[in-house]
């Protein structure tokens, strides 16, 4: 199997209305291991929703099942992408992440097809993301990461301790 221009897809995520219900689920149903919940983490400085300045948060939760992280997203305050996603029809599957090779060319690359960047950011230097308006194919967004070295250490820490090791 090929992997598509913008490398492998290395996250599905959820947009949940109770994080610990999905946490649940998923591990029962699915075998996910154990979680690692960041709770309230803030998206300001460095982030953008629809063009203007971010101002909101949500808890956050990781675990894997094999090499396919699973992202849980709860809104608490503020407008996004995520409240958004929510009174439109949600809770449910919300994106799938792509991590690019060559991140800035692969969000031009993008916006120079017609699909907007509707949230972006920056995490204080571990990660960037831009996430594409799909709605129009099924799918209601596709997130674009670049992550660096200290949020991939992180990642393996998460995904060691979600498979037992």
């Amino acid at each position: 199997m090929t992997a598509s221009k913008w490398g492998p897809i290395t996250q599905t995520a959820w947009v949940v209305e109770d994080i610990d219900a999905t946490e649940r689920l998923l591990s029962h149903l699915c075998g996910a291991g154990e979680w690692t919940r960041m709770p309230d983490i803030e998206f300001r400085d460095g982030c953008t929703y629809r063009d203007e300045p971010a101002d909101f948060t949500a808890h956050v939760s990781l675990s894997y099942i094999g090499d396919m992280q699973l992202e849980l997203i709860e809104p608490r305050r503020g407008e996004s992408i995520y409240t958004e996603f929510l009174r439109g029809g949600g809770p449910g599957i919300h994106h799938i992440c792509f991590e690019p090779a060559d991140f800035d060319g692969a969000v031009d690359d993008a916006e120079q097809a017609g699909n907007a960047v509707i949230q972006r950011g920056a995490m204080g230097g571990a990660m960037r993301f831009a996430y594409l308006d799909a709605g129009h194919a099924g799918i209601p967004c596709i997130e674009l990461a670049e992550i660096g070295p200290d949020m991939r250490v992180f990642y393996e820490q998460i995904k060691a301790r979600s498979s037992g090791q």
